[in-house]
């Protein structure tokens, strides 16, 4: 996003206020709301967001420190646009698509006002191989070409929006930089040039011919979120928790196994040394399904909260435009927004600064809209195109409300927009059960959705074993305060059942070990088989505690440490070692009962 380089309309407006990082100017007439504009003698870059008669106030994106009244505004006429093309895959950007590398090299280790970077390599070349030919009628999103952006994506070169016609020059195959033409395309209005580059403004989404509901589950191989509480390609859902829930580590989680293909990660304000972790960890991380780096599908924004309060906004309209860009070449991908809290709490310091009229606790009252828009450019649909296409877009947003408390304003918006709730709970995080997302707090509206997947690809009684299951978590909660009074052991025989099958659910199902090198990930078919197990255990034990064996011999058995250990069996081998459990469990508890009937 190099906006210092865009055209400079006529005419200079004058700074006449500054309040950190809102600034007000005069002798701004001809200028446009979302308009960027170059403050002060550095050329700090700023956002016009409001406009009065000739006065604008703007939003700067970067420390306003020692700016003053009568410092210029200069204006570019353009609105606030990623560029967007090859070369984005494996970068790491700031908030406004400035490459921290490239800074790095300019600067050193920390980000001066002023500094321009180019968020895409002009100079670098790629091999180019055209898809098209002279002759060819081509409109908005088509392919006329493609990169191999890295090992893991290919990058399609799309018709620019508005251009429609005939292609009268295709360049032949070979290395190009991205301003060079690739294309001339004859249209009604004349002759428009094609290269590999296109910005686009963050605040418009980019359209779909048609939205659809989602369909396929977006796999992630953390049990409690697939079988429980899932999430479709193009769905949305949120991750609230306190601090230290574990809502950073459930995002990398998801960021390193969901099947997307494209991982967008934006960091928008959170701490300066957990974005340091993602950094650092993101380059190491492999991915797992071709064991080449996890960067060569994944572009990172970076935006901790000691960075200017604005650029929290920019990066997650950032983020998700180029995750747009990238669903309307037909992939599939994730957007992680780590955390939509703080780029609330720089619109509540932002609209402070403007003196607006506060809403709940001190919210802008547009919050919820605004939080809307965002979570609304999810989805799946038929990209704009002449062929038949089809991308998703998944956002995944870490919701952090101060002390945990769920109704805060954030919070509860949040939840009235997105269809999935992963509620992270501080009790269970002290007691070491990650992921800490609670199975009565959480909730998903795509069950209906995913439900004929998981029973085509599957089994024919996944959603009844689901049921079941969330059934006996219930009655294990109903049964709590009873057990508080009274103890386990004053229970009928049929409730301790359901405690010792609540209690093998809970900890050898739900909870999952995030750095264990099999249980890290469990796949479909295996969460399920772990589950079918676990509610035969239950089922079998019921029978024969009805029938008098005690809940200290059925807690003996050798088959419940076996059943324990489901999780770290290997991906590749479960099903036998499964069978061997199931045959053990049924043998072990038949002997049982035989004891007790002689």
């Amino acid at each position: 996003m190099k906006l210092r380089g865009d055209r400079v309309m006529a005419g200079e407006g004058v700074i006449v206020r500054v309040a950190g990082p809102v600034v007000q100017a005069k002798n701004m007439r001809g200028a446009k709301m979302y308009d960027v504009v170059h403050v002060g003698n550095e050329g700090l870059i700023g956002e016009i967001i409001e406009i009065v008669e000739d006065k604008a106030t703007i939003q700067v994106y970067e420390d306003t420190t020692g700016l003053k009244p009568g410092e210029p505004v200069k204006a570019t006429g353009i609105p606030l646009s990623v560029e967007l093309g090859p070369g984005l895959i494996g970068n790491i950007y700031d908030g406004i698509q400035r490459p921290l590398e490239a800074i790095k090299a300019q600067v050193g280790d920390f980000i001066t006002r002023g500094v321009v970077a180019e968020a895409i390599d002009r100079k670098k070349k790629w091999e180019f191989k055209p898809l098209v030919k002279k002759g060819d009628k081509v409109s908005s999103g088509d392919f006329i070409g493609e990169v191999q952006e890295s090992k893991l994506v290919v990058h399609k070169i799309m018709v620019p929006h508005g251009i429609e016609g005939v292609v009268e020059e295709i360049a032949p195959e070979g290395l190009y930089t991205v301003e060079e033409t690739i294309a001339v395309v004859s249209t009604a209005q004349g002759k428009k040039k094609v290269n590999m580059l296109q910005k686009w403004p963050v605040r418009t989404p980019r359209p779909l011919a048609q939205k659809f509901d989602p369909r396929e589950p977006l796999i992630t191989g953390q049990r409690v979120i697939d079988t429980l509480f899932p999430i479709t390609k193009g769905g949305t859902a949120a991750i609230p928790g306190g601090f230290g829930t574990g809502k950073t580590v459930t995002q990398h989680q998801l960021a390193k196994w969901c099947d997307a293909d494209i991982i967008v990660y934006v960091g928008c304000g959170e701490r300066g040394n957990e974005m340091a972790d993602v950094l650092k960890e993101f380059p190491k991380l492999k991915d797992p399904k071709s064991g080449e780096p996890l960067m060569m599908r994944t572009v990172l924004i970076a935006n901790t909260s000691n960075m200017p309060v604005a650029a929290r906004e920019a990066s997650v309209y950032t983020g998700i435009t180029i995750a747009e860009y990238y669903r309307d070449m037909g992939y599939s991908v994730a957007l992680m927004a780590d955390s939509t809290s703080r780029w609330a709490e720089a619109m509540r310091e932002i609209s402070g600064r403007l003196e607006e009229m506060p809403g709940e606790e001190g919210y802008p009252a547009y919050l919820a809209s605004r939080l809307a828009a965002f979570y609304e450019r999810a989805g799946y649909g038929r990209i704009i195109c002449n062929e038949e296409r089809y991308g998703a877009l998944s956002v995944i947003g870490a919701v952090s409300p101060p002390g945990g408390d769920f109704s805060e304003p954030v919070a509860q918006n949040t939840l009235r927009i997105v269809k999935v709730f992963w509620a992270l709970d501080s009790e269970l995080a002290d007691r070491r059960h990650f992921p800490a997302i609670h199975w009565l707090r959480s909730y998903s509206l795509y069950l209906e959705h995913v439900k004929p997947w998981w029973e085509k690809e599957i089994a024919k009684d996944w959603y009844e074993l689901r049921r079941e299951a969330m059934s006996i978590l219930q009655k294990e909660d109903e049964l709590r305060e009873i057990v508080r009074l009274v103890g386990p052991d004053a229970l009928p025989p049929s409730d301790q059942a359901v405690l010792e099958g609540a209690r093998v659910i809970r900890e050898d199902f739900l909870r999952q070990n995030a750095f264990h090198e099999v249980d890290t990930y469990c796949p479909p078919k295996k969460q399920y088989e772990m589950l079918k197990i676990m509610l035969e255990y239950y089922h079998e034990i019921k029978k024969a505690m009805a029938k008098g064996v005690s809940i200290d011999k059925i807690r003996a058995l050798k088959c419940r440490e076996r059943i324990a250990r489901m999780a770290t069996v290997p991906n590749d081998r479960y099903e036998e070692e499964f069978a061997r459990i199931r045959e053990e469990m049924e043998k072990e508890i038949s002997v049982l009962m035989k004891e007790v009937a002689a």
